[in-house]
């Protein structure tokens, strides 16, 4: 069973939402300092218990079509029940525009680069900005890892165990970099992680005071679990950052989920993974090919051009599991022959980045 039978939607309902200004480029804040999003009972329906007859559909299309697995999740400004298997359902509010549409048609055609209706391709800036409107199957990959990882810490099954090495957070400092809804950074706290830090574009609404980050990180991390900050980040602004200079090299683990369909942004990501990464740090690179196998393929060979170098890589089937319940995977290639939007959906990369020897951050 794939990775999309832990999601099941909320009944849609009208809330209230706090209208406070975006938190500013340069300052960070704890998430104990932002409102948590208010529900009015007046606001909700009468059939409020009721599921939606399409979300109820679209929960079994990859059962119906496995090889055209969703790769993003939830509609801007809806919440969805991630039930996991060690820390119970866990409420996710997916971030959203005042401006959006519910369909999630314009920010689907976005969040994948796809031409407008009129044929004029989407600019960066609104792609960067409307590709945090979904809760990304990679980012749910990095949250099953950390999970079962911490599942089996201290136990027989730890010991050399490489997927316990790969996905452990117990003790480490955590960042993620393009967050969204910031699932993986809510387990990775729930899981005892030491610090974790939260991040994407200073123009994504999940930043908003009373947004997505917020109420997911109040909602569902207790108070005193973990220290864990909400920070607006854009790749490769470093040196005028004073954020991102006092905490140079700082994090032992570095997540970046999804976030590299846009080709003129690798080198500022790279740079920004380097930047952040501690000497022995590793960074956890989970990609789609949503967009293709061209342009994450490019990303690698980005990385590694500038100093990062891959210790670990292969490619997983999000939709489909072993008997036992593990994952089904195959090795990591440039160019699949044969493959294409009709096939490729299914599959990601799932890789390990570290600091070459011979590298300077």
């Amino acid at each position: 069973m794939g990775l999309e039978s832990r999601l099941r939607p909320l009944p849609r309902r009208l809330v209230t939402l706090s209208t406070a200004a975006s938190i500013d480029a340069s300052t960070s804040s704890s998430f104990t300092a932002l409102p948590s999003r208010i529900f009015s009972p007046e606001q909700c329906s009468d059939d409020d218990d009721d599921e939606d007859p399409e979300d109820v559909f679209t929960a079994f299309l990859p059962h119906l079509f496995p090889d055209d697995a969703p790769q993003f999740h939830g509609d801007p400004g809806q919440h969805l029940l991630y039930s996991s298997p060690r820390y119970g359902e866990l409420e996710i509010m997916v971030p959203s525009y005042p401006s959006q549409n519910k369909s999630g048609e314009r920010p689907k055609e976005v969040a994948e680069g796809l031409p407008r209706s009129d044929s004029h391709v989407n600019s960066i800036e609104e792609g960067r900005k409307l590709c945090a409107h979904f809760l990304w199957s990679s980012g749910m990959i990095v949250a099953e890892g950390i999970e079962q990882a911490g599942a089996k810490a201290g136990s027989k099954e730890s010991p050399g165990n490489a997927d316990c090495e790969i996905w452990k957070v117990q003790g480490e400092t955590v960042l993620e970099l393009g967050a969204g809804a910031g699932l993986s950074s809510i387990i990775a706290a729930l899981t005892g992680a030491s610090k974790v830090t939260i991040t994407d574009h200073p123009s994504s609404p999940a930043l908003t005071a009373g947004g997505a980050l917020s109420f997911n990180v109040k909602h569902n991390i207790p108070l005193g679990n973990c220290a864990v900050e909400i920070c607006p980040h854009e790749w490769g602004t470093l040196a005028s950052d004073p954020w991102a200079l006092s905490n140079r090299g700082l994090y032992t683990r570095i997540i970046a989920a999804d976030c590299y369909w846009m080709r003129s942004q690798h080198e500022n990501l790279v740079r920004t993974m380097k930047w952040f990464l501690a000497p022995e740090g590793k960074v956890w690179v989970v990609a789609g090919f949503h967009t293709g196998r061209e342009i994450v393929a490019e990303f690698f060979e980005t990385a590694v051009s500038l100093g990062l170098e891959i210790e670990s890589i292969y490619e997983r089937d999000v939709n489909s599991s072993v008997d036992d319940g593990g994952e089904v995977r195959r090795e990591w290639v440039n160019v699949r022959e044969g493959e294409g939007p009709e096939n490729r959906r299914r599959w990601c990369a799932v890789a390990v980045l570290r600091h070459a020897p011979s590298a300077t951050a």
